[in-house]
C-alpha cells in the first residue's frame, strides 16, 4: 500500500472514531472510553503523517511506532466498548476490524523500515 493511500485510508478512519465517539457521548457514563478511544484513533493518522516527514529513517521508525501503539491503545478501548455491550456488536465489528487491518498494515511496514538499508 502506497503512502498516500494509507494516509488517506487513518484520514476515513479517524472521521469513523469521531463519529463512534459522537454516538457514545450520547450517555455521560460512556464519556470517559469515548475521550480515550478519540485521542488514540485520531493520533494514528496524525503520527503517520509526522513519519512521512520525518528528518531520518530512525525518526520515520519511531513515529511510525507511535503510530502502531496508537492502533493497539485503540484496539482495547474498541474491544471494552464491544465486550461491554456498550454498543452493538456489529456496528463495532467494522471498525474494530479497520482497526487490525491498519495494525497488521504498520506492523509491516516498521519491520520492512527496519530491515531497508536505505
Amino acid at each position: 500500500m502506497r503512502g498516500d493511500e494509507l494516509s488517506e485510508r487513518l484520514l476515513e478512519f479517524s472521521i469513523r472514531i469521531i463519529r463512534l465517539c459522537k454516538y457514545l457521548n450520547r450517555d455521560r457514563d460512556n464519556r470517559i472510553i469515548s475521550n480515550q478511544l478519540l485521542r488514540s484513533g485520531t493520533s494514528i493518522g496524525a503520527n503517520y503523517e509526522e513519519a512521512r516527514g520525518a528528518e531520518s529513517r530512525a525518526d520515520f521508525i519511531h513515529k511510525l511506532t507511535i503510530s502502531l501503539k496508537e492502533t493497539r491503545e485503540s484496539l482495547y478501548w474498541i474491544k471494552i466498548i464491544k465486550n461491554a455491550g456498550l454498543i452493538k456488536s456489529e456496528k463495532v465489528e467494522v471498525i474494530y476490524n479497520e482497526a487490525n487491518e491498519i495494525c497488521s498494515i504498520l506492523v509491516s511496514s516498521v519491520k520492512t523500515s527496519k530491515k531497508s538499508k536505505i
